[in-house]
């Protein structure tokens, strides 16, 4: 029999402490810790029911998928669920899988209000704040002192990692403690329930029915479904990976033969590294540079007139490229370290002229490829800088 209707979650409340876990002012306010940051939405299970028996469940018979707004609530998302087997089935999901997990998911509640409080979503006017604040608390002390700990306790490991991807080292150590706080806070919402909550809201059906069969993947690889936890937006792991990401992008770091990034830090850094490699990240090259910007300086010729397909409100912030020998010629100076006269670069003033500027890489692009935000790409570089000590 199939399961109808809505099943409300106790949210996991985490509370800092000086030693434990890092929790934001934010996070403090009922705000899941792990949701996306400024200006982006992004696209990480209970256990397993043992007491109940996988069943054989038929084919749908509905026709037509049902709207989210249908007057009954729990008759359409009972339907629902059945175009989910049917596209499982479709996927070549193990009928296993499919009869022992699809008919019990239960929609989250708390995941649809998350959701929508983002930042640009519904009843949320789109707007970005002062990076200076976001700064302080992304890049503060704790942060960059736990940070050297994992960086020092980890040299050998970061240097193979560096070697097989190309990746600055401290990068994978700064994401993993903006992700989790350097594991202590993973996630506690059911992987497959938060997915097809999201699904079902209808916005986008189409990315989240997605990752849910690749989450449904991993069950029938192997994963156990008491891993399955995470984030309320889907994503899971010390990488906070969503599904389809672990599936294509998870790899061995520590030598055991398994891409666990659920309890191995070893395989999470890999895994990271490999990400950023496959978004294109340069080897030898910063994600960029502090610098300063002359008042006089014509912002206006240094509009870029691309309109981005992915994310343009993130990127439309950057400027054209130019070289930094370019940048130079134009009074644009680096406060401390440069890049290479020949690379190319993009300038970004997150709080407006007159405040603290960067000159942007394209290892800054495969950064936004992590997580769509320039708050989050620019705090991610600043606190490896800070983890390296440079």
């Amino acid at each position: 029999m199939i399961e109808l209707g809505y099943s409300v979650k106790a949210v996991l409340v985490v509370v800092a402490t000086l030693g434990g876990v890092l929790v934001s002012p934010a996070w403090a306010q009922q705000r899941d810790p792990l949701a996306p940051l400024p200006e982006q939405s992004r696209p990480i299970v209970s256990p397993a029911l043992t007491s109940v028996r996988p069943i054989l469940v038929p084919a749908p018979t509905v026709a037509r998928l049902p709207s989210p707004q249908a007057n009954s609530a729990a008759f359409a998302f009972g339907a629902y669920k059945q175009h989910l087997i049917a596209r499982a089935r479709t996927a070549g999901i193990s009928e296993t899988t499919v009869s022992s997990t699809l008919p019990w998911l239960s929609l989250n509640p708390r995941v649809i209000q998350l959701d929508r409080g983002q930042p640009g979503n519904i009843g949320n006017p789109n707007s970005t704040p002062a990076f200076a604040p976001y700064r302080r608390e992304h890049v503060s002390a704790d942060l960059i002192r736990r940070g050297r700990l994992v960086y020092a306790a980890n040299t050998s490991r970061l240097a193979g990692i560096q070697a097989r991807t190309g990746v600055d080292p401290a990068i994978p150590i700064s994401i993993f403690g903006h992700e989790t706080s350097y594991g202590s806070v993973t996630g506690n919402f059911d992987l497959l329930d938060a997915l097809v909550t999201l699904a079902y809201e209808g916005r986008r059906r189409e990315l989240f029915e997605s990752e849910l069969i690749a989450a449904l993947r991993l069950l029938d690889q192997g994963t156990p479904r008491s891993r399955l936890k995470g984030s309320w937006a889907g994503a899971t792991g010390y990488p906070q990976f969503m599904p389809s990401a672990v599936l294509r992008l998870a790899i061995d770091g520590d030598g055991d033969g398994r891409a666990n990034i659920w309890t191995s830090q070893a395989d999470a850094f890999a895994s990271i590294g490999n990400f950023l490699k496959d978004a294109g990240w340069k080897a030898n090259v910063p994600w960029g540079v502090a610098v300063r910007v002359p008042a006089g300086i014509d912002r206006a010729a240094l509009r870029n007139p691309v309109v981005a397909p992915r994310c343009p409100r993130v990127f439309a912030r950057h400027s054209k490229w130019l070289t930094m020998r370019e940048w130079r010629a134009l009074g644009v100076v680096p406060v401390r370290r440069s890049l290479p006269e020949d690379e190319p670069a993009s300038l970004l003033e997150p709080d407006g002229p007159g405040a603290t500027a960067y000159l942007l890489t394209g290892n800054y692009r495969a950064i936004l490829a992590y997580n769509c935000s320039n708050f989050y790409a620019l705090a991610v570089g600043l606190l490896a800088d800070e983890i390296a000590q440079r």
